[in-house]
């Protein structure tokens, strides 16, 4: 009954987060992580190192999402190739940083990080314009290696892949918001393939059944087929709605599941 329920919340949770992506670009992590963490835990299975598992199996579902996605942008030439390579080993190095560190921390401390990020990201989402600008083109070599491998080790610390911190960054440099979704899709891979990877070989105590390393391989599966069926749903459902109102409900449920995230690790 257990794994039977198990089984069903994670058809339920796949399918929301790839609705999600595919209605307003953003990678299903930020919706991932928080719903593993209140499965599991409802399951009894709240350890110390529970954030481990949710953020390592997020980062492990990101992998063929993200190439799924970068494949089918790149066919319409939208993906800055040059960006991809030349950004990818800095983001690659931060992400396996990242790694090290998570398997360091609390479930607390990671609650913490995860809820004031979020905040962050559904502040920027509410309050960013399209038109904001640092800059009209990329900054050089420096920028690359300092920047790049943080996004690599802040997405690592909250289980999502590039979109979230990548596109936002192109765009205020002053690549087009269309290339910059295509070529931070890229970044997800780049992101999540050796953190996965560094993640399989980080046991964690106490964790659900059926988790290898770090990454709960039923979660994976589930999560993985569900997102791969509703991601294209939900990309055809955003052409009939109305953006900025359903940017509007995104931002808040997010604001609510990061403050609630930190009203369970402080209080």
């Amino acid at each position: 009954m257990t794994l039977a329920f198990l089984g069903l919340v994670l058809v339920a949770v796949g399918a929301f987060a790839g609705l999600m992506a595919g209605l307003l670009g953003v990678g299903g992590g930020i919706v991932l992580v928080p719903a593993f963490f209140y499965l599991f835990e409802g399951l009894g299975y709240g350890g110390d190192n529970l954030m481990q598992v949710c953020l390592a199996t997020s980062l492990a579902t990101i992998i063929l999402t993200s190439v799924r996605s970068v494949l089918a942008h790149h066919r319409r030439g939208a993906v800055d190739m040059q960006i991809l390579r030349d950004w990818a080993p800095p983001i690659a190095l931060g992400a396996v940083v990242g790694v090290g560190v998570v398997d360091h921390l609390s479930t607390h401390s990671l609650q913490v990080i995860f809820g004031v990020m979020v905040l962050a990201i559904a502040g920027y989402m509410g309050f960013g314009k399209p038109d904001w600008r640092l800059s009209d083109k990329l900054p050089g070599c420096r920028f690359r290696l300092s920047f790049g491998p943080l996004m690599g080790f802040v997405s690592v610390l909250l289980g999502i892949g590039g979109g979230s911190i990548g596109t936002p960054m192109l765009t205020l440099h002053g690549v087009p918001i269309h290339r910059a979704v295509a070529t931070s899709a890229g970044f997800g891979a780049t992101i999540a393939l050796p953190s996965a990877v560094a993640f399989l070989f980080t046991p964690v105590p106490d964790a659900p059944p059926y988790t290898v390393g770090a990454i709960n391989l039923p979660a994976f599966g589930i999560v993985i087929v569900m997102t791969l069926i509703t991601a294209p749903m939900g990309a055809a459902l955003a052409h009939r709605l109305d953006p900025k109102k359903l940017r509007a409900v995104f931002v808040g449920f997010l604001a609510l599941v990061a403050l609630n995230m930190l009203r369970k690790a402080l209080f």
